[in-house]
C-alpha cells in the first residue's frame, strides 16, 4: 500500500469488519504500554500522543490515572468513532486526529510518543524515514518514544500485510543512536483473541539530540 487512500481504506475496513475485542492486537488492559509511560516519570500535564491508537483502551486508562493531555491519532475513522463511543463524555478530554502518520503535520510538541504495532507495518525505507522525521519534528528534547513491534521471531504478516520484525538493537539503529538512547526493552508473548501467540518487543527511547 503505497498511498494514503489505500492505507485508509484497508484499515477502515479492518475495524468495520471486526469488533475491537476480536482484533489480533486487542488488549483488555495495555499493561506494558502504561507501565512504560509511567516509567518515564512525566507528570499528569505531560503531552502524550498514541499513534495508531485505534480502539485501544490506553487513552481511557491514562485518563483514569490522572493524565490530562492525551492525543489519539489513527488513519481509520471507524476506529476513532468506536473509541469515542466507548469513552462517552470522557471522549471530550482526548484530542482525536484522523490522519496518516506519514502525511500528517503535527502542530504540538510531545513529551511521550507511543506506538504499539504501527511501525512494523512500514516495509519501505522511505516510509520509515517519513515516520521518524515526524517523531523528530514533534518529540521534545528529552522526551520519550515507546515503540512496540513484532520481535525477530514474531509473525511475518498481520492483517494481510507484510511486516518488518525487530530486535531492540535493530529498532534503535532504525531510529538513530545519535538521536535516541535506548532506556529499556521488554519482550512479551501476546495472546490474540483467537488464542494465537505473537512475540513483541517494546522499546523505550529517550531523545538526546
Amino acid at each position: 500500500m503505497n498511498n494514503h487512500n489505500e492505507r485508509k481504506k484497508h484499515w477502515d475496513n479492518v475495524y468495520k469488519n471486526k469488533q475491537p475485542d476480536k482484533l489480533s492486537w486487542y488488549e483488555k488492559y495495555p499493561v506494558v504500554s502504561f507501565d512504560m509511560i509511567d516509567a518515564t516519570g512525566v507528570g499528569p500535564d505531560a503531552n502524550i500522543i498514541d499513534v495508531g491508537g485505534g480502539t485501544s483502551s490506553l487513552a481511557e486508562h491514562l485518563l483514569r490515572n490522572g493524565y490530562r493531555r492525551i492525543t489519539v491519532l489513527d488513519i481509520a475513522p471507524s476506529a476513532l468513532e468506536m473509541a469515542k463511543e466507548r469513552l462517552g463524555d470522557k471522549a471530550n478530554d482526548v484530542k482525536w486526529i484522523e490522519a496518516d502518520i506519514m502525511d500528517v503535520s503535527l502542530t504540538e510538541d510531545y513529551d511521550v510518543w507511543h506506538d504499539r504495532a504501527v511501525f512494523h507495518f512500514l516495509a519501505g525505507a522511505q516510509d520509515r524515514k517519513r515516520y521518524i522525521d515526524a517523531v523528530k519534528q514533534s518529540l521534545k528534547m528529552g522526551g520519550h518514544i515507546i515503540v512496540a513491534t513484532f520481535s525477530i521471531d514474531g509473525p511475518l504478516k498481520c492483517s494481510g500485510l507484510d511486516v518488518v520484525r525487530y530486535s531492540p538493537q535493530t529498532l534503535h539503529n532504525e531510529f538513530g543512536s545519535d538521536f535516541f538512547t535506548l532506556i529499556e526493552s521488554i519482550g512479551i508473548e501476546h495472546i490474540t483473541p483467537a488464542n494465537e501467540k505473537q512475540k513483541f518487543v517494546f522499546c523505550r527511547f529517550k531523545r538526546v539530540r
